[in-house]
């Protein structure tokens, strides 16, 4: 099913299009036309079926369809999702969806200083993306007021109970409009979902879509342990020794994009960047430019793993790897198309082991490991005693989870060679 064939705003499906967005996976086929109803929702489908768009392009067609003034303080559309990572995801997403219509998004989370998230509640957004704990700091200090919030989506609603979310967000939504429309997407069900789907839904419609895996079979995964502060060296000489030439490189963040663009241009070799500080001008100059051989590398954060459409790529690069497992399948999907091969190399730290974890569960196989000689890893010996420090001090209470974490993960793979540990 095509998203041409959804009647949607010319300018929300011209973004979908610019995003490289044509068919509908089965939870967007499934979900959108009852959501943009007005019906609410009880979805479950795993992470990698296109959740995102799932909800946020019938909320965005919503509030176009019924235009209201964006007012201060009082946005229309509210998304929780648990943790600060999948706000950001969120907000890039949704915000490109958006990017030509008369509406505003905007992610709250915390470890970042307040002021400019209060800011930009002030002068007024429509569509809030946040986490339970930083939207509540913003009502307690009366930078947001949600009695006008018409749209709710609860993202990842499996993880929040986990996390212990529950009583915050039965409190947030308590603040929202009354007659309110609710969307609950969750990878898994269980009894504690089910209860909360029944408090804070009316009349839902419940949508079970299998896990799909979009990966193509034509595409060959390869990883290599390395250090963090080593990778752009292993990457020049992989480049050298391989003879690549057009080399699609996806990075985590817009720094480090620009920190290995700085790193391949004193060492004299060909590149760009497309990410979302440039402007669509420079960023459509290095993708014609990438694609007509002028440069060797093109390094890309999430903005353009969709849409990206490259005849003969033969490997893609994942420099970093992405928090959500469906974007490391959004990042591969540029090589290996229309039957021909292709590589994808992801550059792995051992704090990104647990990012790996989660792409091989979606992929259902183990990705193949590569230890380059002279970039062998250390063993997570250390990591550990450096984490442990930390809560020994009482400096971060998220390293005590990832201390259990990795424990469990050692005592669950027995290791063969440190520098193989997984």
């Amino acid at each position: 099913m095509q998203f041409s064939s959804l009647d949607l705003a010319p300018d929300l499906l011209r973004a979908l299009v610019e995003y490289g967005y044509s068919e509908m996976t089965p939870v967007q086929a499934q979900a959108i036309v009852p959501a943009r109803r007005g019906k609410d929702l009880q979805v479950t489908a795993q992470t990698g079926t296109g959740k995102t768009a799932a909800f946020a392009i019938p909320l965005l067609q919503r509030m176009l369809d019924t235009p209201k003034a964006t007012e201060e303080r009082r946005p229309r559309a509210l998304i929780l999702t648990p943790t600060r990572e999948l706000a950001e995801q969120l907000a890039n997403a949704i915000s490109s969806y958006a990017q030509f219509l008369p509406l505003s998004v905007t992610a709250l989370y915390g470890g970042v200083k307040m002021g400019g998230q209060a800011n930009k509640l002030t002068a007024g957004v429509d569509m809030v993306i946040s986490t339970p704990g930083r939207l509540l700091e913003h009502l307690a200090l009366g930078n947001v007021i949600l009695s006008d919030v018409e749209f709710v989506v609860l993202d990842e609603a499996d993880r929040m109970l986990d996390m212990g979310f529950s009583t915050d967000v039965l409190k947030l939504l308590q603040m929202t409009a009354a007659k309110r429309q609710t969307l609950l997407f969750s990878a898994t069900t269980s009894p504690a979902v089910n209860e909360l789907s029944h408090k804070i839904l009316n009349n839902h419609q419940q949508i079970r879509v299998a896990k799909t895996n979009s990966a193509a079979d034509t595409v060959n995964h390869v990883v290599y342990p390395v250090e963090e502060n080593r990778k752009i060296e292993l990457f020049e000489q992989l480049l050298a020794e391989n003879n690549w030439f057009q080399v699609l490189v996806f990075t985590s963040t817009k720094e480090q994009a620009d920190q290995l663009l700085a790193g391949l241009q004193q060492r004299k070799i060909d590149a760009a960047v497309c990410h979302g500080d440039k402007s669509q001008g420079a960023r459509r100059r290095a993708i014609a430019d990438f694609k007509s051989a002028k440069l060797q590398v093109l390094i890309a954060t999430e903005v353009a793993a969709r849409g990206l459409d490259i005849q003969g790529l033969d490997y893609v690069i994942n420099f970093n790897l992405p928090y959500l497992p469906e974007d490391y399948v959004h990042r591969i999907g540029r090589t290996g198309r229309a039957g021909a091969a292709g590589t994808a190399i992801s550059f792995v730290s051992r704090e990104e082991e647990q990012s790996l974890e989660r792409i091989q569960k979606l992929m259902g196989s183990a990705i193949k490991r590569i230890v380059k000689p002279g970039f062998e890893v250390s063993n997570r010996g250390s990591l550990l005693k450096s984490i442990s420090r930390k809560v020994l001090t009482g400096r971060s209470n998220k390293a005590t989870e990832t201390v259990i974490e990795l424990e469990n993960s050692n005592k669950a793979k027995p290791k063969t060679k440190p520098e193989r540990a997984k």
